[in-house]
């Protein structure tokens, strides 16, 4: 598909079956990369998605054209995951988390556009990935984004925490 405008926007239940798809093609691609693990067990699951859904927090990335590329969830406030980290945060300001983020491949720019929408609502933006997520570790440093420590995750395995400041708003 070649590269068109992409927008973003909150996710719905009709865009369910192809948040599925997506997520499936992210862990393909995952293990593919190197990081078989870090989405165990058909992670996210359905239930997830609903959740994020429901609670406004699960955004797609949409062509021009209305086909879906793309989709994560965004949260503003505190994370409970983010409570305790071996390390230290560069600010306890209030932030954005970043989660789930996964392409369908067909178009590029994905993570620089959810990053660039993400900072556009909040200057502080904290995000983790699992250890073997080569590609992720370096997107995020690519884009300004610092090793803060290790937090546990939700399944209970560690991951590299990283976050960003935009200074000056």
């Amino acid at each position: 598909m070649a590269t068109s405008k992409l927008t973003i926007r909150r996710s719905t239940l009709t865009d369910l079956p192809r948040l599925l798809e997506i997520t499936a093609r992210a862990r393909a691609f995952m293990a593919e990369t190197g990081n078989p693990t870090q989405w165990r067990d058909g992670y996210p699951t359905e239930a997830v998605l609903r959740e994020d859904i429901a609670l406004g927090r699960g955004y797609v990335c949409e062509t021009e054209e209305g086909r879906v590329v793309g989709s994560f969830c965004f949260a503003l406030g505190e994370d409970p995951t983010y409570r305790e980290i071996t390390g230290a945060w560069l600010s306890d300001e209030p932030y954005g988390t970043i989660h789930r983020l996964a392409s369908s491949g067909e178009v590029g720019g994905i993570a620089r556009l959810v990053f660039g929408w993400c900072f556009e609502q909040i200057p502080n933006i904290r995000v983790d990935t699992h250890a073997d997520n080569q590609v992720m570790q370096s997107l995020l440093t690519h884009l300004g984004f610092v090793v803060c420590g290790t937090i546990i995750a939700g399944d209970g395995y560690p991951r590299i925490a990283y976050q960003r400041l935009l200074r000056g708003g």
